[in-house]
């Protein structure tokens, strides 16, 4: 009976993992698209940077847990989707444009979503806790960094937006909940709402992380005129 309850309890949390990441990978498959139009690339190019935005933070968390070959690209599901979400951006750009405000929401709770998944199956894979809680994080943010590199930009995450704070919170719910042994799903559901909740209040709010006195835009604008006397 034990045995079976045990299969059972495992066989649910891999549908809860599967059903976050792809959630996960639609959401951020759609800003990829979304950055590569703004960027003016062909089809290719934006389908090219919706899978790579939806994926690559999964697909990193794999290799390091070693859960090979990574899902992103031994499950068909996850190319369908990333690439759904790129012909939707592409061919409708015009109508996503207008809804700015959903499109940040869904961000948020792609983020959400993937810290908590991330975090998931790396305490399936026997992390410790701490390291589960990074590799939650590191799922949440890689899309977005991939994507940015990608585009030549510096990454959203390295420019002191309340992104992958807002991810590591999630992610660390969730760690303590499976240390405290309680349930799985709300315990999911109470890290992603926790990280959608900083999310889109930092955006509300323009919340941003300290950066050093004295490399600011206009510090930066002077060094450079002075350099150039």
């Amino acid at each position: 009976m034990f045995a079976v309850l045990s299969l059972d309890m495992g066989a649910a949390m891999k549908t809860l993992v599967l059903t976050l990441d792809l959630i996960g990978t639609f959401v951020f498959a759609l800003s990829g698209a979304a950055a590569g139009v703004r960027r003016r690339l062909d089809l290719f190019g934006v389908l090219v940077l919706s899978f790579v935005a939806a994926n690559s933070g999964g697909i990193v968390r794999d290799l390091l847990i070693g859960a090979t070959p990574p899902a992103a690209i031994s499950d068909w599901r996850y190319l369908v989707v990333s690439l759904a979400a790129g012909l939707t951006i592409f061919f409708w750009h015009p109508t996503v444009q207008r809804l700015r405000t959903p499109v940040l929401v869904f961000d948020a709770a792609g983020l959400a979503l993937f810290c908590v998944a991330g975090a998931q199956k790396a305490l399936v894979f026997g992390l410790e806790p701490e390291m589960a809680a990074l590799l939650g994080m590191l799922t949440g943010i890689g899309g977005g960094v991939a994507r940015d590199v990608l585009l030549s930009e510096v990454p959203a995450v390295m420019r002191s937006d309340v992104y992958a704070v807002a991810a590591l919170a999630g992610a660390i719910v969730v760690v303590l909940g499976d240390a405290l042994a309680l349930p799985t799903a709300p315990t999911a559901c109470a890290g992603a709402a926790l990280c959608f909740m900083l999310r889109m209040a930092a955006i509300r709010y323009d919340w941003h992380l300290p950066v050093a006195r004295g490399h600011g835009p206009r510090e930066e604008e002077e060094s450079d005129r002075d350099r150039g006397r």
